[in-house]
């Protein structure tokens, strides 16, 4: 099964960064974030890949040409690129891929996000199911202070639980071939679009992944995935397969 990775956006929350790169190329630990992404398939078994590109699309046609690309354990990892156009929205770029991939089904994800999702699990879950697409519903990092008040005084002051912010989607979908029919337009985001129409045919399930997940938005989660990455083992490759 091959896994599309959509970098083709401008990334424009964390401009310090992309001015010269597109997002899924800037750095963590010494190596692009998308490498890291890769390192969580490959790992669990999966090594071909298709990136689907746009915004800065020969800063990551130049890295993968120019190296041969091995996991972290020396696994190397086959890689494609497809230049799927700079104004190209999230359901064109899966769209301009599964055309490339007919009658396949195949896993997508955003190239900025790292999690310790179970492949094995997710795929097990979406063969259950027997529908078109499983999307991972994950716990959004709590982001604020929290504070619990009673009477105008403030009772409690701290983090909140990620478990008390409810599902979001998270990426890590697995997506039979019919998707490719329900998404209508190259210039329409694959969540407005084909996601809702997926659910308003009953035929879009979500995978909740109560792990490790943390996307790169800003700056400020730029540096926590680079303080996580010198871990002996990052959060997102610790995955527990059944």
């Amino acid at each position: 099964m091959k896994v599309i990775i959509i970098a083709g956006g401008l990334g424009t929350r964390i401009s310090e960064e992309t001015e010269d790169k597109p997002k899924p190329m800037v750095i963590i630990d010494g190596k692009p974030i998308i490498w890291h992404l890769m390192n969580i398939f490959s790992l669990q078994g999966f090594k071909e890949f298709v990136i689907s590109t746009g915004y800065k699309s020969e800063v990551i046609e130049q890295w993968v040409q120019s190296n041969d690309i091995y996991d972290s354990n020396a696994a190397v990892l086959n890689i494609k690129t497809v230049n799927t156009g700079l104004d190209t929205q999230t359901g064109g770029r899966i769209s301009g891929v599964m055309k490339m991939l007919p009658r396949e089904r195949i896993i997508a994800t955003y190239g900025d996000g790292l999690a310790n999702v179970s492949l094995t699990k997710l795929i097990k879950f979406h063969e259950s199911h027997g529908k078109f697409a499983t999307v991972t519903a994950v716990r959004p990092p709590a982001r604020f202070g929290y504070m619990k008040i009673a009477n105008n005084v403030v009772t409690h002051f701290g983090e909140k639980n990620q478990s008390d912010e409810g599902w979001i989607n998270g990426g890590f979908f697995v997506l039979e071939p019919e998707v490719f029919n329900y998404i209508e337009s190259n210039v329409e985001p694959f969540e407005s679009g084909a996601l809702t129409r997926l659910a308003n045919d009953l035929q879009l399930m979500a995978y909740h992944h109560e792990g490790f997940w943390q996307p790169m938005d800003t700056l400020r989660e730029k540096r926590e995935l680079e303080r996580y990455a010198r871990y002996p083992q990052p959060p997102w490759l610790n995955i527990t397969n059944p």
